[in-house]
């Protein structure tokens, strides 16, 4: 287990529940009364459940905020031959879900979240209610930034990921235009501090289906044509534009798919947009709500 120091547990001060699912133990934040609506914020790569430490604080009380750490992320298990494939992500939040029998759910995503979350959504609609969009694709793409493509490089990429911690080291500057806290680039990084417990940061960059041969190829494409199921959901979309991965072009392709769905767009806010704008976007949310 890690033990949280004292700056990030004073962020994040909320005691981790566990669920065995494929490949481990998943961790997991359930804060909230349980009689509440419900909302399930899925983070994406390279951060983990503190990513949404400020909607767990502003929203446990009127809702039911749970918060999965994907396996092999945050406090999770971090097991090292697990595929860790997009249909294992969905199935683990799929069996959370359901041992929660979580209902009329409130889904929020950023990054990777959105394929695992919205995936989700699709095999399973009537659970869901709402949507919140953040930075995000749950959709086939041939879009990906050079220097994400770099670590899918054979060696390079296990030396700069495992070795280094290439990609979330970088992502503490490169994904902000706000500089982070202290306390916020050491809680993002604190699950990752060995080789063994990168094993997801790499494994998710790997994961990137962009052509038909690839393993996650057809759940993604499954997922494409499932969004179209979820067209009388309302969804909120909040983008940070100033976004070097999910650039403002993924925003207008959500648009084109939910052409009722709120849009707000921020020039000054990068991929992390809970640490860049936390209050610009919990005003947002509340206001939509």
């Amino acid at each position: 287990m890690v033990t949280l120091p004292p700056e990030v547990r004073a962020v994040y001060p909320w005691e981790a529940k566990r669920l065995p699912v494929d490949g481990g133990e998943m961790s997991y934040l359930d804060e909230g009364p349980k009689d509440a609506p419900v909302m399930l914020c899925v983070h994406g790569n390279p951060t983990w459940s503190f990513y949404w430490r400020a909607l767990v604080a502003h929203y446990a009380g009127a809702f039911r905020v749970v918060v999965p750490d994907h396996m092999g992320c945050g406090l999770s298990d971090k097991p090292q031959s697990w595929p860790y494939q997009l249909d294992g992500h969905i199935k683990n939040l799929a069996q959370l879900v359901e041992h929660l029998d979580l209902q009329d759910i409130t889904l929020v995503v950023h990054d990777w979240g959105g394929a695992i979350g919205v995936g989700l959504a699709t095999r399973q609609p009537d659970r869901f209610k709402r949507f919140v969009i953040t930075n995000t694709a749950a959709y086939l793409s041939q879009d990906i930034p050079p220097s994400i493509a770099s670590c899918r490089i054979p060696v390079f990429g296990k030396i700069a990921v495992l070795g280094l911690n290439g990609f979330a080291r970088a992502a503490t500057f490169r994904a902000v235009v706000r500089p982070l806290s202290k306390a916020a680039k050491q809680g993002l990084l604190l699950p990752y501090d060995s080789w063994s417990n990168r094993i997801a940061t790499l494994k998710f960059v790997e994961d990137i289906p962009l052509a038909p041969s690839h393993p996650s190829y057809a759940t993604l494409e499954s997922i494409d044509t499932g969004l179209a199921t979820l067209s009388d959901k309302p969804m909120l979309l909040c983008w940070g534009d100033d976004d070097f991965c999910f650039t403002p072009k993924f925003r207008a392709e959500w648009e084109r798919r939910f052409p009722s769905a709120q849009v707000h767009a921020w020039s000054d806010v990068g991929h992390y947009v809970t640490e860049d704008a936390p209050e610009r976007l919990l005003a947002t949310m509340d206001d939509w709500l």
